[in-house]
């Protein structure tokens, strides 16, 4: 553990020397994942990738890369693309990643269960921007959305979302 992982604690996020307050999962903490269960994954999940609204914000970094209409995530487990980025149209299960309201317009990819999917294990446990403060995710971590753009700016390589 290093002070560029994300450790998520009993009153938040640690991140570089700060605490962040945060959402997780309505299901709460679990070591036994499955789609739909609304928790969130124990242990240390790699960030992989930043994706960003070019309509609502600017690039947070030079690595971002932005969501664009028909953007989806496939949470179909039946499905070769499952847990992957996917194209509209998409005819399985799926999530958008436009979304009308502002919970995905920074969004932190984390490792679990992607690249390598296992069909049922949960799919796309995200860091967001949360609803408001308390009100739980479908399994992701989110933040408010001021706290979230400067975790954004300020990952290095090899960050990890810790949850324990």
């Amino acid at each position: 553990m290093n002070a560029c992982d994300l450790v998520l604690t009993p009153r938040g996020v640690r991140f570089m020397g700060r605490l962040f307050p945060c959402s997780i999962g309505r299901g709460g903490l679990t070591s036994d994942k499955h789609e739909g269960d609304g928790a969130t994954p124990r242990g240390n999940h790699s960030i992989k990738t930043l994706l960003y609204r070019p309509d609502r914000m600017r690039a947070p970094t030079r690595q971002a890369r932005p969501v664009l209409p028909g953007d989806l995530w496939s949470d179909a487990s039946e499905d070769a693309a499952y847990n992957h980025p996917v194209r509209a149209p998409y005819e399985h299960s799926h999530e958008a990643l436009r979304r009308a309201d502002p919970l995905y317009d920074l969004v932190l990819i984390t490792g679990w269960n992607y690249p390598c999917a296992t069909p049922g294990r949960g799919s796309a446990i995200f860091i967001h921007q949360w609803r408001r403060p308390g009100f739980p995710t479908e399994g992701c971590v989110a933040f408010r959305r001021d706290h979230l753009l400067w975790i954004a700016q300020h990952l290095r390589p090899g960050a990890r979302l810790i949850v324990r």
